[in-house]
C-alpha cells in the first residue's frame, strides 16, 4: 500500500476534466466536501457545461501517495460490483443495501502532482449532524431499524473477506434523491481479514494501538490487533448504545486511551447489567445487552449470526414499516407524557395499555438473573427476557385494595332499615369499580394496613408503575 501522506492536497481548478480507468471523463465541479487526507468535488459526465448543482456524482481526490482512497478503492474494485450487489439483494429480498455506487477511479497529473480519484453516487448529510441536532440520541425504534439495515450492509461485505472498521454516525450518509435510505460510506479503514478464505490469524501490534475512532474502538484494536467480523459488530453496538444514551459511559475519558480501553472492558464483562443500568430507554437498552452478549461469546475468526442479531433488534420494534423518524426522541416523550397525564385524569373505566399488562406480568413473574428454566437450557433470547423482568420487579409498586363492604348487618344486629341496605349495595358496588380501576391503572396504588402507612401514603408524591425506560429515575 502506498505511504501515507498526512493532509488533503491542493484544490483543482473547477472545469478541469478526469479519465478514468475505463476510458469515461469525468468534469470537476465545487468542493463539496472535505476529508483528513482528500477534497470531494461535485462533478458530471458532460463536458461542455458547467456541473448541475443538483449533480448526482461526486468525485473524492487524494495525493497518489496516499493510503485511505487507495484502500477504499480496492475495496469496491474486488468486493462491490453492481452484480454481486444484485444478486445479494435478491437472495436476501432486499429492496435497497446502503452501500454507494462506485462509478469509475483513475490517477491523473495537474502542475506536475499525481492524484488519485475516485467517482461515486452523490449523498446527502451525515448522521452525525442528526444526533447533534436532536441532543446526541435518536429515537428507539430509529435505532433499531438502523442496525437491522447495517447488518445487512455488514453481512455483505463480510461475505466479500472485508471488514469495515470505523462506523459511526460521520460515515452514516443520508440519500440526496431519499433521505429515507442511509448508507455506509467511507471505506478507508477498510481490512481484507480473510484473503481467498483464510481467515487472518489474531496479532497484537503495539503500534498500532487503540486505531480508529476512540469512542467505538473495538477491545480488539485497543490491543493493536486488526479487526475481524467481531470486532465491526462491537463498534456497531457502541454505536447503538451512543444513540439511545445520547452518550457512552467512557465519553469523559476519552483524552486517555487506556482509561477507555479499561471502561470497554468492564461494560462487556459485567453484561447485561453494564448496559441495562445504563439511562436510555427500556426496550432499546435490553436489544442492545443482547446483542453485545453475542458479540461477546465470539471468537477471533467466529462468524456472528446476523439473523439472530436483526431478530434481537427487530423483536423490539413496535412499528414494522421501513421508514426511519429522525425527529427530536423528547417531542416522543412528551407525546407519552401527554397520554399518560389522559389517562389518569380520564376517570372511571380505563383500561391499561397491552404494553403495561405484558410489563406487569413480566415483572410479576420474573426470576433472578441467572436462573435456568426446568430443561436445565437457556438461550441468550431467555436470559434477556429474565434481565429485563428483573429489571422491572424491582420497581413494581404493590396494590392492596380494601374489600367490599357486607350488605347485610352481621347476625346479632338490629336489621337496617331498606334506605340502609340500599345506601350500603351502593357503596359495595363503588368499591367493586374502584378495585377494577385499581387493577387497571399503572399509576395507582393502594394500602391500608394501618394509620401509620395511610399517613405515609398521603406525604408521598403520586407514584406510578416504574417501566424499564424509567428504572433510572425511581
Amino acid at each position: 500500500m502506498p505511504r501515507r501522506k498526512k493532509g488533503p492536497p491542493a484544490p483543482l481548478p473547477q472545469g478541469w476534466t478526469l479519465t478514468d480507468s475505463e476510458k469515461k471523463s469525468w468534469r470537476l465541479g465545487p468542493i463539496v466536501g472535505q476529508g483528513g487526507f482528500g477534497l470531494i468535488y461535485l462533478a458530471s459526465q458532460r463536458l461542455d457545461a458547467p456541473v448541475s448543482p443538483d449533480s448526482g456524482f461526486v468525485i473524492k481526490v487524494e495525493l497518489a501517495e496516499n493510503g485511505p482512497l487507495f484502500t477504499e478503492l480496492k475495496f469496491y474494485q474486488r468486493a462491490v460490483k453492481q452484480e454481486s450487489l444484485h444478486k445479494w439483494r435478491t437472495s436476501h429480498r432486499l429492496d435497497f443495501l446502503g452501500i454507494p455506487a462506485y462509478w469509475g477511479s483513475g490517477r491523473s497529473e495537474y502542475n506536475g502532482t499525481w492524484y488519485r480519484f475516485m467517482v461515486v453516487e452523490r449523498l446527502g448529510s451525515d448522521l452525525n449532524k442528526v444526533c447533534e441536532r436532536n441532543g446526541g440520541r435518536l429515537k428507539t425504534e430509529t435505532v433499531l431499524k438502523l442496525g437491522c439495515r447495517l447488518l445487512h450492509v455488514l453481512e455483505f461485505i463480510h461475505e466479500k473477506e472485508y471488514v469495515h472498521g470505523d462506523i459511526k454516525a460521520a460515515n452514516l450518509l443520508l440519500g440526496y434523491r431519499d433521505p429515507r435510505q442511509v448508507y455506509l460510506a467511507d471505506y478507508g479503514l477498510s481490512y481484507r481479514y480473510c484473503p481467498d478464505g483464510l481467515h487472518k490469524e489474531y496479532k497484537e501490534d503495539p503500534k498500532r494501538r487503540h486505531d480508529g475512532t476512540i469512542e467505538y474502538t473495538s477491545r480488539d484494536a485497543h490491543k493493536g490487533a486488526a479487526n475481524s467480523r467481531r470486532g465491526d459488530l462491537e463498534v456497531l453496538g457502541y454505536c447503538l448504545l451512543h444513540w439511545l444514551c445520547g452518550t457512552l459511559p467512557w465519553s469523559s475519558l476519552l483524552r486517555n486511551p487506556l482509561l477507555v480501553q479499561e471502561a470497554k472492558t468492564s461494560l462487556m464483562a459485567k453484561l447485561p447489567h453494564s448496559v441495562l443500568e445504563l439511562s436510555g430507554p427500556g426496550d432499546g437498552m435490553a436489544a442492545v445487552a443482547l446483542f453485545l452478549q453475542h458479540v461477546k461469546h465470539l471468537d477471533y475468526k467466529d462468524k456472528p449470526d446476523y439473523q439472530y442479531l436483526r431478530d434481537v433488534l427487530v423483536a423490539r420494534v413496535v412499528r414494522k414499516d421501513e421508514l426511519l423518524d429522525f425527529s427530536r426522541p423528547e417531542a416522543e416523550q412528551q407525546q407519552q407524557k401527554g397520554r399518560a397525564r389522559e389517562k389518569n385524569n380520564s376517570g372511571f373505566g380505563e383500561t391499561a395499555s397491552p404494553r403495561a399488562a405484558r410489563v406487569r406480568t413480566a415483572a410479576r413473574g420474573a426470576s433472578r438473573p441467572g436462573a435456568l428454566p426446568a430443561d436445565g437450557k437457556e438461550t441468550e433470547a431467555d436470559a434477556g427476557d429474565q434481565w429485563e423482568s428483573a429489571i422491572l420487579q424491582r420497581h413494581k409498586r404493590t396494590k392492596v385494595v380494601p374489600p367490599a363492604r357486607p350488605l347485610h348487618a352481621p347476625s346479632g344486629q338490629s336489621p337496617v332499615t331498606e334506605k340502609a341496605k340500599t345506601t350500603q349495595a351502593k357503596r359495595g358496588v363503588r368499591w367493586a369499580k374502584a378495585e377494577r380501576i385499581a387493577n387497571a391503572q399503572d399509576n395507582d396504588w393502594w394500602t391500608e394496613d394501618s394509620e401509620q402507612e395511610n399517613h405515609q401514603k398521603q406525604s408521598l408524591p403520586e407514584s406510578r408503575w416504574c417501566t424499564a425506560e424509567e428504572h433510572r429515575g425511581c
